[in-house]
């Protein structure tokens, strides 16, 4: 199967976490955010598989696409899983609350008939 036949499901997958950051981080403050471990590792780990789905959209996509800034989304993946010991709260926070929210904008007019974000029919 040619690369550009998989880019639908690697968007998906893009999505799907998108959204999940953007649920999981509703309502919460930075201060909220810093408290718990918990809700920390699962926004790090989101915006992890963004980034490996987003390293694994053919090149032809990307470059079709470049409102999507794909080489910040796949360095902050690589980050996350290098480099774990560098991570800052304060930088994913930020990706979570500013860019996340701007990616599934971009994404969605991308994906025919997106299924609904969890817990929104």
């Amino acid at each position: 199967m040619p690369p550009e036949q998989r880019d639908p499901a690697y968007l998906w997958d893009m999505l799907d976490a998108a959204r999940m950051v953007c649920q999981i981080t509703a309502g919460v403050t930075y201060d909220q955010y810093l408290a718990n471990r918990t809700l920390q590792l699962a926004v790090e780990r989101a915006i992890e598989i963004i980034g490996q789905a987003a390293r694994r959209v053919s090149e032809a996509t990307q470059n079709a696409h470049p409102e999507i800034p794909w080489r910040p989304i796949i360095a902050q993946r690589h980050v996350l899983t290098h480099e774990y010991g560098e991570i800052r709260q304060d930088r994913i926070w930020r990706v979570a609350t500013v860019h996340v929210p701007d990616l599934v904008a971009k994404l969605k007019p991308l994906l025919p008939n997106p299924p609904p974000a969890p817990g929104n029919p």
